[in-house]
């Protein structure tokens, strides 16, 4: 052999493999060959200091910014007990929001039900022109 101080051994215990274009992790410092450089390949433990996504509160979804050198699980934790915005009673949305325009019916459906005719808004149960007493078009737009 010709060059045998030339190349580094992969620090991941399990592979070790003699590496002729060693990469160093920006990291943890340490050597790695092509197939562990990656923080999640080699199981960084330093990677938290590199990494610059920005976590997101799962409960107000607020951007949560993280310093370098912090674990961004225990700052998304402690913004959750202290500054975090949610109200459980404010997320709560109504699903039945389009009430019917017959006079007298209360109902309300989670989807609009339009007339053809006049274009009013209507309940399954006045959803044809008889039903709601229809004052639109005479003639009905329906090919049936």
């Amino acid at each position: 052999m010709e060059f045998p101080e030339l190349g580094e051994h992969c620090s991941e215990r399990t592979c070790k493999q003699l590496d002729f274009l060693p990469l160093k992790c920006d990291a943890c410092g340490e050597v790695f060959c092509k197939d562990h450089i990656r923080y999640d390949d080699h199981k960084c433990s330093f990677a938290y200091k590199k990494n610059v996504q920005v976590p997101v509160c799962p409960l107000c979804n607020a951007p949560i910014p993280v310093q370098k050198g912090e674990v961004p699980d225990v700052v998304v934790g402690a913004h959750m007990d202290k500054d975090c915005k949610y109200n459980p009673s404010q997320q709560r949305q109504r699903i039945f929001t389009n009430k019917c325009l017959k006079p007298g019916c209360k109902r309300k459906e989670m989807m609009k039900v339009v007339c053809e005719q006049c274009g009013g808004n209507f309940c399954i149960k006045h959803r044809h022109p008889l039903d709601h007493n229809c004052k639109g078009s005479s003639h009905p737009t329906s090919k049936a």
